[in-house]
């Protein structure tokens, strides 16, 4: 890969498309319903196991709020690598590995603030569309991360 090149995975989100650096993918699985933990957010659909791990998922309609949608068989589940660990990332359909060149990524416009901003890594252009590049760290922050471990530490004992 030539170091002036971005290579990213490709998805859907109802009618828009996102991605991320391809470096952040562990693997695209299939989707499976995950199982359910009491006391989350309600992005948080759950968790699953992979590799021997039990780790969350991230209802990604949910996360960034698009409109929910079904379960269909082009659903599938991205196991993303961040610094905390793993997380599951649901996703309507992966579309491609693409390269695009660096400079065809933009920042994330001035207007987004707040929550939107933080998941933004950037804007590229692929072909005729804009496709959303997002943060996969910010997926599930620190906070996030404990309040999921106590619903856990809640859910074993009970």
């Amino acid at each position: 890969m030539r170091a002036n090149a971005v290579k990213l995975v490709t998805f859907r989100l109802g009618h828009d498309c996102f991605a991320v650096e391809i470096f952040a993918v562990e693997r695209v699985l299939r989707y499976a319903t995950p199982a359910p933990v009491p006391d989350v957010p309600p992005w948080i659909a759950g968790v699953i196991e992979h590799r021997a791990k039990v780790i969350p998922v991230v209802d990604m309609r949910r996360r960034i709020e698009v409109p929910d949608n079904t379960i269909t068989p082009q659903t599938r589940t991205l196991v993303l690598n961040t610094a905390d660990g793993w997380v599951g990332a649901i996703v309507d359909a992966v579309m491609e590995v693409v390269s695009v060149p660096s400079a065809a990524v933009s920042p994330p416009p001035p207007l987004f603030r707040g929550l939107a901003a933080k998941f933004v890594r950037g804007i590229a252009k692929i072909g005729e569309r804009l496709v959303v590049i997002l943060e996969v760290e910010q997926l599930l922050s620190s906070d996030d991360r404990i309040v999921l471990q106590c619903a856990l530490v809640g859910a074993e004992s009970a």
